[in-house]
């Protein structure tokens, strides 16, 4: 007999949230295994922080059912809240006090002692890379320093579930290449990570396994690459042609060719780019028209499904 296989950390089962009139998430069926980053992704008003708050235990399911660790969250909340750190969009710190003041008054909250509260604020200083500011009140930090110390907030309880709704928002470059390499870190040391954002790089880089959520529902799910694989052909073609231009084109495309237009701009979905690329340019009469070959990818997946690109969420 096969051994069953492990039971989800998060699995949501015909969930339905409802705010006034207004439907935010519709008959969600997802699961989320132990060890993974697991990202969410969609547009504005998918429902992408709503399912997260009732991850943990703000929000409510209007129907159906979410569970934690085989818990209920509707029932034990507490039980719940104990095992999973929580990084909020907006930065829940005091801002006159000091990484190391945060990270105790936070461990106080879990109910920490000594000498572990101070072992463990200590342990996140270093890791997070704050020593060097570890006396300067959080107000005083900057983007990226104020956002590591929230997510090593989130980290005091040593939680099982991370839980990251846009980690990176707002922050430069190298800010998100460092914390991109923290969550790399927590994930390959055992803790399951559940994340939004709307950095496309991010979830190819960062997630084993993706939801895009349009309208509430999920619309796929899988690896990145697979759901490029899924949904569309390996390659790219973008060009600029006129609506007319783009008619006569589809005669010569083959049947299961892709196309998604943004104005002028139109990128054509098929297996071998180049060689259409070629034949446009001689239809050209040269290489004056702009031609961009390349790999398909997530984004276009993504804009495939929902037919909008990816914004901030609500």
């Amino acid at each position: 007999m096969a051994a069953s296989s492990p039971e989800p950390v998060i699995e949501f089962r015909a969930v339905s949230k409802r705010f006034g009139e207004r439907l935010a998430v519709q008959d969600l069926d997802l699961q989320v295994p132990r060890g993974v980053c697991f990202g969410l992704l969609g547009p504005n008003g998918a429902g992408k922080t709503t399912s997260l708050r009732m991850v943990y235990g703000v929000a409510r399911p209007t129907s159906g059912r979410v569970a934690v660790f085989g818990i209920d969250v509707s029932r034990d909340p507490r039980a719940v809240r104990a095992r999973l750190g929580v990084t909020l969009q907006e930065n829940a710190l005091v801002e006159a006090l000091t990484p190391t003041e945060n990270l105790r008054v936070f461990g106080r909250y879990h109910l920490m002692r000594e000498p572990e509260l101070s072992r463990r604020a200590e342990e996140l200083v270093d890791v997070f890379e704050l020593r060097d500011h570890a006396r300067t009140q959080a107000r005083f930090l900057s983007g990226g320093l104020q956002r590591r110390l929230a997510i090593a907030l989130s980290l005091m309880n040593r939680p099982e579930l991370l839980v990251l709704d846009e980690p990176t928002t707002g922050l430069d470059p190298q800010a998100r290449l460092s914390l991109w390499s923290r969550v790399r870190e927590l994930r390959a040391g055992g803790t399951t990570i559940l994340l939004t954002t709307h950095y496309m790089e991010e979830a190819e880089r960062l997630c084993d396994r993706l939801a895009i959520l349009a309208h509430g529902r999920v619309r796929a799910e899988g690896s990145p690459a697979e759901l490029v694989q899924r949904h569309l052909a390996p390659e790219a073609l973008e060009t600029e042609l006129e609506p007319a231009e783009e008619a006569a084109l589809a005669a010569w495309l083959p049947p299961q060719a892709r196309r998604l237009r943004a104005g002028r701009r139109l990128t054509l979905y098929v297996e071998d780019a180049a060689t259409l690329a070629q034949h446009l340019r001689s239809r050209d009469g040269g290489d004056r028209r702009p031609l961009v070959v390349r790999p398909a990818n997530l984004e276009d997946v993504f804009l495939a499904l929902t037919g909008t690109s990816l914004e901030i969420d609500e």
